[in-house]
């Protein structure tokens, strides 16, 4: 497991050497792409002679689309709150048949990000209204952190100051098991009234401890995101495949948008 993002497991090898972030600028593919394409990509086909690639620009504007409908979803989950727990389910059950889908649907890629978009709202609007009794906009800060994070992680992966290397995945391979194992007996421990039924990061000083730690590790999967798409690029996947990647792209967002918003939810708390 790279990533908590069940997308990147398709994209498990990022050390095909020379790759460049958005080196493609939409060419027709006119021979047949590397052997290693399909290994490096399990489940993909390799585009096939006259065939469109993906490209830089088709990830970013299906990412835009993704989150114009996320958006769109938060604004409904904002003003019925109470559709959060189906919407967190439907969102579930969408995710992970997008994620083991072998063809990737359009439709069905739309779809969840409406239908988490309206989870995202429902428990952005609860958080605010629960925690933050003193009038602190945890949502906004939320989002502004979320944004920051995003770039942040975007200029060091560009800049090569933090690179993705066989090293780097198992690391987070290591740090994102252990972080299951202790969020879900966290989970175990809230229904015993452990933290003030937050589990774990209820419980002083640990529980701030390991929202950051969330935090931080759904910041870094954004780079094997990146590297997903790096590599999608470099080895001229076909263009449908940039929805799958935008796919990926917006499951890591939503959960560092969820990390954050658990972490100002705690702050805010302890101030009351």
């Amino acid at each position: 497991m790279e990533s908590r993002n069940p997308v990147i497991r398709r994209y498990a090898d990022f050390q095909k050497p020379g790759s460049v972030l958005g080196n493609n600028q939409g060419t027709v593919i006119t021979s047949t792409p590397v052997e290693s394409s399909t290994k490096t990509f399990p489940g993909t086909t390799p585009a096939k002679p006259g065939e469109r690639v993906v490209t830089m620009d088709d990830v970013v504007m299906k990412s835009f689309a993704m989150l114009a409908l996320l958006l769109a979803g938060a604004f409904v989950g904002w003003n019925a709150p109470g559709l959060a727990i189906i919407a967190a389910i439907a969102g579930l059950v969408l995710g992970l048949v997008n994620t083991f889908k072998k063809n990737v649907s359009p439709v069905l890629v739309l779809a969840y990000a409406l239908i988490q978009g309206v989870f995202v709202g429902g428990i952005s609007y609860i958080y605010q209204n629960a925690f933050a009794a003193d009038g602190t906009n945890i949502v906004g800060n939320t989002i502004m952190c979320t944004i920051v994070a995003f770039g942040t992680m975007l200029f060091l992966f560009k800049t090569g100051i933090i690179k993705v290397d066989a090293k780097f995945t198992r690391m987070m391979m290591v740090a994102m098991v252990s972080y299951l194992v202790i969020a879900v007996i966290s989970f175990i421990a809230s229904f015993m009234g452990v933290g003030g039924g937050w589990g774990f990061y209820g419980v002083g000083g640990l529980g701030i401890l390991l929202a950051l730690f969330g935090v931080g590790l759904a910041s870094f999967s954004l780079m094997l995101d990146f590297q997903s798409i790096r590599q999608a690029i470099s080895l001229n996947l076909p263009e449908k495949e940039s929805w799958r990647l935008a796919f990926g792209l917006t499951v890591t967002l939503v959960w560092l948008y969820l990390e954050m918003l658990r972490l100002f939810a705690i702050l805010a708390g302890r101030r009351d």
